[in-house]
């Protein structure tokens, strides 16, 4: 195999290629961090005791831990009524839906997109994993008075 195969991380490695890199995944505290979505699947939920069958988004979500690392979670959106108001958590969160108002999902705008989520720490199989427990509505910005370019006159 090429040095070139071996130091590229594109490129696919033979069979009886060499490996050195090791897995770097972190586990990021409990609380509040931004996101953005890296990667979305459609898939379908068969169908459990909990939920029917429908369709469901298979996200790949990314949350910014900042000078705590970055962590990689996959989070399932079921495309339910029994799930509505955790879709409308989501896209609130992501901007695309406003409080109180009706929303067509659209999930051409979902790559890309970032909001803000509550995480937490779940253990499985003797691991830690980030999980995402809540979508956050986006910060209100608070109100400025508009910027006219006239300052009244001041009086003596």
């Amino acid at each position: 195999m090429s040095e070139y195969n071996r130091t590229t991380p594109e490129m696919p490695l033979d069979w009886d290629s060499e490996i050195s890199a090791e897995s770097s995944f972190t586990v990021l505290p409990e609380g509040e961090y931004p996101f953005t979505v890296i990667s979305f699947e459609r898939e379908y939920h068969n169908g459990s005791e909990k939920l029917p069958a429908c369709p469901k988004a298979k996200l790949k979500i990314e949350i910014d831990g900042g000078e705590k690392g970055t962590s990689s979670v996959f989070h399932n959106l079921f495309i339910s009524r029994k799930t509505e108001g955790l879709l409308c958590e989501f896209f609130t969160s992501i901007g695309l839906k406003k409080p109180g108002e009706p929303l067509r999902m659209n999930w051409q705008a979902v790559f890309g997109s970032s909001g803000r989520c509550k995480i937490g720490v779940r253990e499985y199989n003797g691991n830690e994993y980030n999980e995402i427990k809540k979508f956050l509505k986006p910060e209100e910005k608070p109100a400025t008075a508009p910027q006219t370019g006239f300052a009244p006159p001041k009086f003596s």
